[in-house]
């Protein structure tokens, strides 16, 4: 699970592809500009969960509660792994032609 400053980084991230200004996203939260900033630029310690689910909801993402991996390959992971590895098969044989 990301922690805090992640969590800014990715609402950050989202927020810019939307080509949203902190200050729409502001408005459509409910959460201040100043926060989303501080949040954003990894400069706040804690903030509400209401505010973090807001602003995550507003910008079309989610947060997952899974259980605790301890290292094994995730379903993701293992999906990249298998892409990774048609790729490396086709590559071979593209060549050969």
């Amino acid at each position: 699970m990301p922690d805090l400053p992640e969590i800014g980084i990715l609402i950050k991230r989202a927020r810019r592809d939307a080509n949203m200004t902190r200050d729409h996203l502001a408005t459509l939260s409910g959460v201040s500009r100043a926060r989303i900033e501080a949040l954003e630029n990894q400069r706040v310690a804690e903030t509400g969960y209401n505010s973090v689910l807001t602003l995550l909801r507003v910008l079309g993402l989610d947060l997952a509660v899974t259980t605790f991996n301890r290292g094994r390959p995730t379903a993701d992971d293992l999906r990249r792994e298998n892409e990774a590895e048609r790729k490396r098969v086709k590559s071979p044989a593209a060549a050969a032609r």
